[in-house]
């Protein structure tokens, strides 16, 4: 019969219960072990760094035939000195011609304009070039030539010149002003040019004339041009016309003015640019033509000279391209960033970026680039050019990004330049082109396998990580990883970002609550389920999205075939690893030493990591316990694995029986299999590893609410054991075995045993050394001495003279709430700690309290214990 004070104890709990709190901190706080349903850590899936710097490296899915390559040759010819923008591909409609009958000049035209003579040599005539005779003839139609050259076409070229002349009625047009024949000589006396057809790149070019000449050209002295016969024949502009240029025209002053800003132009161009221009062209050293593209480059931004709008850009780029089979890297550097300054597109965009691609590949010039600056320049072109026009440009200059990216001490300057933005924006464009076109883009996959590598290198940083937080940069790599499923390469590289961010808890938190990811994570197991590399990656993300957050566990659970991909991976890995097991006799000691874990049992660790995780979900882990084809995975694992085999997988699969074991339910193949899985937990028992040990003693916690195995624990002395473990001094273990001997004693026959090898006398001990520091520890402490004291007739007899004067002291002192929570502990936990005080520990010590002294004659005047 129990006492009215024993009854209000009501049911003895098991030792392993639901936690009554929902406060988050105590799982904050406190130890996992400590909980019931544990989560399992693990180590993320090393990547080895790649011996040589290629674009894909030797663990690329792509065949040799089927990718960009590393290694080309590059010369000045393989660059264009005239670099034209593309053709559009679009036929234009030829413009209709309406001579003009010339109007009877007047007077006051008459004293303006001075209409040429015919000519009167026809050999004039012929030598004129047909490049410039179209030149004159588009001058004399009123045509506005462009700024910049079209390509050449087999059938015509298109030409080109700064100096626009319009010879109808006498009027020249230079530069966009329309001046006067007489006027225009003057001003060509003074910027001497000559036009020179290079049929080599398509385009009329024009040349500073260093040797000056004071006189016009003979052709625009002459009256006997044929382009000028033809344009008054055809074009002579009429009375009306010239009112209109008139209107147009500007007041003689800002004329003037006009031509003083191309005067300092071509002085500028004359006295800063030719010199350096010829002192490139000398060659004799290294050193002087490094230090001539360093000035040259400062006199070009000085002038404004950079960018496509400067039409000597031909000039330049014919001069820098040159240079290129000098071979040296210092120098190739320094052209590619003048290169790329005056915004070269199409073929010369993409030699300039295969230039530095080459230079980046050899670790040695890591300095070099960094000390030009070339990174701002790469990520320039990143994020002013056209992506699906300059695709191949884009995978050579992502590649040369994607080697200094790991090197730290480009770190910070890639975060300051915000590289990681232009990363993102870039897979962005990416991800919507594909989703306009209905499929990947040439090229698309190559370059997102460079930029995705990239990423990886920089989300250690934890400013890189906060970059991805704060512009949403998860979603599109996990609608990347969508698009490009088929390309193992991208889906790897983005597997190794999340396995990187998944391990810190916000990033964790951001990707876990973007529900599409599930699916995404369990398709991709489906497709590679033998590809080692990418599913270790993968499970190990699913671990860690199921470790802290049970609506994760929920929605991945929840989603179409979850439990049975994850069976179907551990049977497959399962299978490998049985195939690459050694017989017993042919391991030798070499085996027993600690080796790190096989691809095969590296992927079995982190798939058990995410059974134990899931298992904590109160609608999950019951589904699990009642899997046949998960428990006996796991039970096989434990048959024929032991700690020297492969440690990790040994304790990860002994806690995910623990977690299963958590859940009393009629068909747990758990509980059908109980004594089976506490016979095989006896080898973990009497091993030398601890945490094999405390992972044993937790099973048997749970497993020992059942009277089988309670039968089963006496019968093969484990109960010594759980009693020896008390003088662990760990307080992790102390708990566990407590918790078995707790069980125990709800059999009266079983209560005996605690007075074998001094059983009280621990119990006591643990209640002294750990109480005012673990009061869920004391609480199981006092309900074990609770369950062996049910009978007491006299507290001596029952527990001992010396240990009952001892648990008066003890309890008394824990009850009073001052001494209990003196602030001994950390202050952060006082709230924690009054918590389990208040509702664990304090009503189970006043009732033992209370029996003991009931029963208890005489009180032995003890010192009070120092806590």
């Amino acid at each position: 019969m129990l006492s009215p004070d024993d009854k209000m104890l009501g049911k003895l709990d098991p030792f392993y219960r639901p936690s009554v709190s929902k406060r988050k901190t105590s799982a904050e706080i406190i130890s996992e072990a400590r909980n019931a349903l544990r989560t399992v850590r693990t180590q993320r899936p090393f990547t080895p760094q790649e011996a040589q710097r290629k674009l894909f490296g030797p663990a690329s899915s792509r065949t040799s035939e089927n990718r960009p390559p590393s290694s080309f040759s590059l010369h000045a010819s393989s660059f264009e000195s005239s670099d034209s923008r593309p053709i559009s591909g679009a036929r234009l409609s030829p413009l209709e011609l309406k001579p003009k009958v010339p109007a009877s000049p007047t007077r006051e035209e008459d004293s303006c304009f001075s209409f040429p003579k015919p000519p009167v040599d026809s050999a004039k005539i012929r030598r004129i070039s047909s490049a410039r005779a179209r030149l004159f003839r588009a001058a004399s139609q009123g045509a506005l030539l462009p700024d910049r050259s079209r390509p050449p076409s087999d059938s015509k070229k298109t030409v080109e010149s700064k100096e626009t002349v319009m010879m109808g009625d006498s009027v020249v047009k230079i530069n966009g002003i329309y001046l006067t024949k007489s006027n225009a000589i003057c001003h060509l006396k003074s910027h001497p040019l000559q036009l020179t057809y290079d049929g080599g790149f398509g385009e009329i070019k024009e040349q500073e004339m260093f040797k000056g000449t004071t006189s016009l050209p003979s052709h625009l002295k002459s009256g006997g041009d044929q382009g000028k016969r033809h344009a008054r024949a055809s074009s002579r502009p009429s009375s009306s016309d010239l009112s209109r240029l008139q209107t147009k025209a500007v007041p003689k002053a800002d004329l003037q003015e006009k031509d003083a800003e191309i005067e300092v132009d071509e002085v500028f161009w004359n006295t800063r640019i030719v010199p350096i221009l010829r002192e490139l062209e000398k060659e004799e050293n290294i050193e002087t033509v490094c230090a001539a593209c360093t000035q040259l480059h400062h006199a070009l931004e000085e002038g404004n000279m950079l960018g496509n709008k400067f039409k000597r850009r031909s000039i330049l780029l014919k001069t820098l391209c040159k240079l290129v089979d000098v071979g040296s890297d210092l120098l190739s550097l320094k052209l590619a960033k003048i290169i790329l300054a005056l915004k070269v597109s199409r073929k010369n965009l993409l030699n300039v970026c295969k230039l530095i691609f080459k230079i980046s590949r050899n670790e040695k010039n890591d300095s070099l680039i960094q000390n030009d600056s070339i990174l701002e320049s790469l990520l320039e072109v990143l994020r002013s050019e056209d992506l699906q026009t300059n695709m191949e440009a884009f995978l050579y200059c992502m590649g040369s990004i994607k080697f200094i990216s790991g090197n730290p001490g480009f770190l910070n300057e890639m975060i300051s330049k915000d590289a990681v933005e232009i990363l993102i924006n870039l897979i962005n464009q990416i991800n919507e082109n594909t989703e306009k076109c209905g499929t990947c883009l040439p090229n698309s996959g190559h370059l997102l396998v460079q930029v995705t590598a990239t990423l990886r290198n920089l989300v250690d940083s934890p400013l890189v990580r906060t970059k991805f937080l704060s512009i949403s940069a998860l979603p599109q790599l996990c609608t990347a990883m969508e698009q490009y499923m088929g390309d193992k390469d991208v889906c790897t590289n983005i597997a190794r970002i999340f396995s990187k961010l998944t391990s810190y808890r916000d990033c964790c938190a951001a990707l876990a609550s973007y529900s599409r990811c599930y699916a995404l994570f369990l398709n991709l197991i489906n497709k590679y389920q033998k590809k080692q590399d990418l599913v270790v990656r993968v499970v190990f993300i699913l671990g860690n999205l199921t470790a802290k957050n049970n609506q994760a566990r929920e929605q991945f659970s929840k989603e179409k075939g979850s439990i049975q991909t994850l069976l179907s991976l551990f049977q497959t890995f399962h299978q490998l690893d049985l195939h690459s097991q050694k017989p017993l006799g042919q391991r030798g000691e070499q085996h027993r030493a600690q080796r790190p874990p096989s691809e095969a049992e590296d992927v079995l660790i982190k798939l058990t990591r995410v059974l134990a995780n899931i298992a904590i979900h109160p609608g999950v882990g019951p589904v699990l316990a009642a899997n046949p084809g998960i428990v006996g995975l796991l039970l096989t694992t434990l048959e024929y694995k032991s700690l020297d085999d492969c440690e990790e997988l040994v304790i990860n699969a002994t806690a995910t029986i623990n977690n299963l074991s958590y859940y009393q339910v009629k068909n747990s193949i758990i509980q059908d299999k109980k004594l089976y899985i506490a016979e095989l937990l006896l080898k973990l028992l009497v091993s030398n590893n601890m945490d094999g040990i405390l992972e044993a003693v937790r099973v048997f916690g749970n497993l020992s609410q059942d009277r089988d195995v309670c039968d089963f624990i006496v019968q093969n002395n484990v109960h010594r054991f759980m009693m020896a473990l008390l003088d662990a001094q760990h307080q992790d273990i102390c708990f566990s075995a407590c918790g078995v001997l707790l069980n125990l004693t709800v059999d009266k026959d079983k209560r005996v045993i605690l007075k074998e090898g001094g059983g009280i006398k621990k119990l006591v001990d643990c209640l002294r050394d750990f109480g005012p520091t673990d009061w869920q520890l004391a609480c199981l402490v006092c309900k074990t001495l609770w369950n062996f004291s049910e009978n007491i007739t006299n507290a001596s007899s029952c527990f001992g003279n010396e240990d009952t004067n001892t648990l008066l002291l003890l309890l008394s002192s824990f009850l009073d709430e001052e001494l209990a929570l003196d602030g001994s502990f950390d202050p952060d936990l006082k709230n924690y700690h009054k918590l389990h005080w208040e509702t664990e520990f304090k009503p189970v010590a006043q009732q033992l309290l209370n029996r003991i002294q009931r029963h208890h004659t005489f009180l032995e005047p003890l010192p009070l214990p120092s806590f």
